[in-house]
């Protein structure tokens, strides 16, 4: 699950555009920015950020600094937990070769000192947005932890099947791989309708206006 791998399986596999987003952490998106532009793949930088209350939250940018930011802002508010890779698996982070940069020291797959509201404010401070995760699933999602989908900020809603049985209250819905394995990736593309407004700009990054507009024509 290399950042180069990533890429690589992406662009094999027909997807256009993917995010990293990673437990709690940002630390891989500046090599995955160099993969992908590679590739050939448009890049998003991400976390999957776990709050205090125990839900999984897509945080998206359009830049790796914004993303590193809020993942220095979560490092810092995680328990002292150390990771034990040999029980927990290695929490590496790799540069543009896959060479190792170094480990991160606090296992990641814990919850990190600020509410949904507090993270909120925050990605929206840095420029980003964020869709809930796997809100049909039975843990670690808004559903299963606080038994509804509150308002929010949400771009989207990220589901595992369209046309479950959870109240989405009318917000737009996506899949994504969710891939925790190499075989994973890709299996759950979807399409943005982008309306001819360019995506990318100047810079080579996404803008986040187009991307969002984009998100309010998914299905709900």
């Amino acid at each position: 699950m290399s950042p180069s791998a990533i890429a690589r399986i992406v662009r094999e596999r027909g997807v256009q555009l993917a995010a990293l987003t990673d437990h709690n952490s940002a630390l891989n998106c500046p090599a995955f920015d160099s993969a992908c532009r590679k590739e050939g793949i448009i890049p998003l930088f991400g976390i999957e950020a776990q709050g205090q209350e125990e839900c999984h939250i897509l945080c998206l940018f359009s830049r790796p600094e914004d993303a590193l930011h809020l993942s220095g802002e979560l490092y810092d508010l995680m328990p002292p937990v150390m990771n034990i890779p040999e029980k927990m698996g290695d929490q590496v982070y790799v540069d543009e070769n896959d060479d190792i940069l170094g480990e991160v020291d606090k296992y990641l797959v814990t919850s990190a000192d600020i509410d949904l509201e507090g993270l909120c404010t925050r990605v929206e401070e840095l420029g980003g947005i964020l869709i809930p995760a796997h809100v049909d699933r039975p843990a670690f999602s808004l559903t299963s932890q606080l038994g509804f989908i509150p308002d929010g900020p949400w771009a989207a809603l990220e589901v595992v099947r369209m046309g479950g049985e959870v109240d989405t209250r009318g917000y737009p819905l996506i899949t994504s791989s969710d891939a925790h394995y190499i075989e994973h990736i890709g299996r759950r593309p979807f399409e943005l309708d982008t309306a001819d407004d360019e995506l990318i700009n100047r810079e080579g990054r996404v803008r986040m206006d187009v991307l969002r507009a984009a998100l309010s024509r998914r299905p709900r």
